[in-house]
C-alpha cells in the first residue's frame, strides 16, 4: 500500500513551490521522516533537486502523456518503504495542456490527494483571502487543504494576511515564510540550473530546511497526508519498451533530461544500460544495439562537443551498423549537422540527420504536442 500523499501546488509559476518543497523534504530527512517525492508533468530538473533532498529517487508523473496504469504504478512505486509522499506540481494548479487537461488539480482528483497551495504573496494584502477562496472553490473534486503564504514582507505583513484568511476562508494557514532572497535558485532558458551544477546545493538545502522548519507547521501537513484512493496493483511499473537489448545513454551535464522512470522500466525489462558521456568524448558502446541520447544543454558546451570526434565517429559509427539511434530535445540537435550558438557561429556535429539547430534567434514555444508514427520502429 502506497503512503499518505500531500500535493504542493501554487495559483502561478514562480511562487516558490520548489525552493519550499526542497526545503520540507530536506527537513523530513533531518527529522527522521522516510519521505519520498514525485514532480507533476514533464520537468527533467526539479527530480533532480528533490533525490538530493531526499537521497531516493523521483519520478515524473504526467497526466497528459501517461497512461491510467503508468500513473497508478508510478504513484505507488513512489509510495513504497516510505511515511510521507509529497507531489510538486507543475506551473499553477489548473494549468496544463491547450485543452485543459493535464494538470495538477487532474492528478490530485485523479488519486484523491490534498492539495497545499503555495501563494506569492508579494504587493499583496487582505486580497490573499479571495484568491485562496477562488481555488478552494473552483473544483468540487480537488481540495485544498491548507495554504503556506511564501515571500512575506514582514511579521506585520504575516499577521496582516493570517488574519484576513482566518476571517473569511476555511482553508488553514500551514506556513508563513519571509522573502529571503539567499534562498533563489537560478534559472536559464528551460527551468532552473541543474542541481550538478549548484556549487553549493546541500548547504542550499539545509538552509532551506532551516526556513521551514522554523516558518511550516511540518506535523499538521503529515495529518493532512492521505493514501492515494486508487491504487493498481500489479507488475513493476514499465513506462516504455526498451530500445534495444544494449541501451548506451548519453549521460553528463549536457545530456541529462532522461526520465528515471523510463530508465528504471528499461532495467526491469531485461535491458542493458551503458552509460557515457559526450563532454568527456566518450562514443557510444559498439556493442549497443541502440543509442539514447537525452535532452539539455549541448548549447553551452558547442566547441567541446564540435571537437570530441571520437563521440561524432560513434554516434555516425552506430547509425552505420544499424543500431537505433534515439535524441530528444538536446540529444537530436547533437544528432543535426550543425549547431549554431547564440552569436551566430557554427559548430559541426554528427550529421546523422539533416537538420541545423540555431540559437541565434531563440523562439521558446512550450508545450505538448501530439505526434503520429509514420513507420514501425522501437517508439511504437
Amino acid at each position: 500500500m502506497s503512503a499518505p500523499g500531500v500535493i504542493l501546488a501554487a495559483p502561478a509559476s514562480g511562487a516558490g513551490k520548489t525552493t519550499i518543497t526542497l526545503g520540507m523534504l530536506a527537513a523530513l530527512r533531518r527529522q527522521g521522516v522516510a519521505t519520498r517525492s514525485f514532480k507533476v508533468g514533464p520537468d527533467y530538473i526539479d527530480p533532480a533537486f528533490h533525490t538530493a533532498a531526499t537521497g531516493r529517487p523521483t519520478y515524473n508523473v504526467d497526466p497528459w502523456a501517461m497512461r491510467f496504469e503508468t500513473l497508478a504504478g508510478l504513484i505507488e512505486e513512489s509510495g513504497r518503504g516510505c511515511e510521507l509522499l509529497l507531489g510538486e506540481g507543475v506551473m499553477g494548479l489548473f494549468d496544463g495542456s491547450a485543452d485543459g487537461t493535464g494538470s495538477t488539480a487532474d492528478l490530485a482528483a485523479l488519486f484523491g490527494l490534498p492539495v497545499v497551495l503555495v501563494v506569492d504573496v508579494s504587493g499583496m494584502g487582505a486580497s490573499v483571502a479571495a484568491l485562496i477562496d477562488g481555488f478552494r472553490r473552483h473544483r468540487d473534486d480537488v481540495e485544498v487543504n491548507g495554504v503556506i503564504l511564501n515571500r512575506v514582507a514582514s511579521p506585520a505583513h504575516a499577521e496582516l494576511l493570517s488574519r484576513a484568511c482566518f476571517e473569511s476562508v476555511s482553508t488553514p494557514v500551514l506556513g508563513t515564510i519571509l522573502r529571503d532572497a539567499t534562498l533563489a535558485l537560478p534559472s536559464r532558458h528551460l527551468g532552473l540550473v541543474q542541481a550538478v551544477e549548484h556549487p553549493n546545493l546541500q548547504a542550499f538545502l539545509a538552509s532551506a530546511a532551516d526556513l521551514v522548519e522554523a516558518s511550516i507547521d511540518l506535523d499538521r501537513i503529515q495529518r493532512l497526508a492521505r493514501p492515494p484512493s486508487v491504487s493498481l496493483l500489479g507488475p513493476d511499473t514499465r513506462p516504455l519498451p526498451p530500445l534495444g537489448q544494449r541501451i548506451a545513454v548519453a549521460s553528463d551535464r549536457a545530456f541529462a533530461f532522461a526520465y528515471a522512470a523510463v530508465l528504471d522500466g528499461w532495467r526491469r525489462q531485461g535491458a542493458e544500460l551503458a552509460p557515457f558521456s559526450p563532454l568527456a568524448d566518450e562514443g557510444p558502446d559498439s556493442a549497443a544495439d541502440a543509442v539514447f541520447l537525452p535532452g539539455g544543454y549541448p548549447e553551452l558546451h558547442t566547441f567541446a562537443l564540435s571537437g570530441n570526434q571520437r563521440l561524432l565517429a560513434g554516434l555516425r559509427a552506430a547509425a552505420d551498423r544499424g543500431a537505433f539511434v534515439y535524441g530528444e530535445c538536446g540529444g537530436y540537435m547533437v544528432l543535426g549537422r550543425a549547431l549554431v550558438d547564440r552569436d551566430g557561429a557554427s559548430h559541426a556535429m554528427a550529421g546523422i540527420l539533416p537538420v541545423v539547430t540555431s540559437f541565434a534567434e531563440p523562439r521558446l514555444h512550450l508545450g505538448y504536442r501530439q505526434m503520429e508514427l509514420l513507420t514501425d520502429s522501437p517508439l511504437g
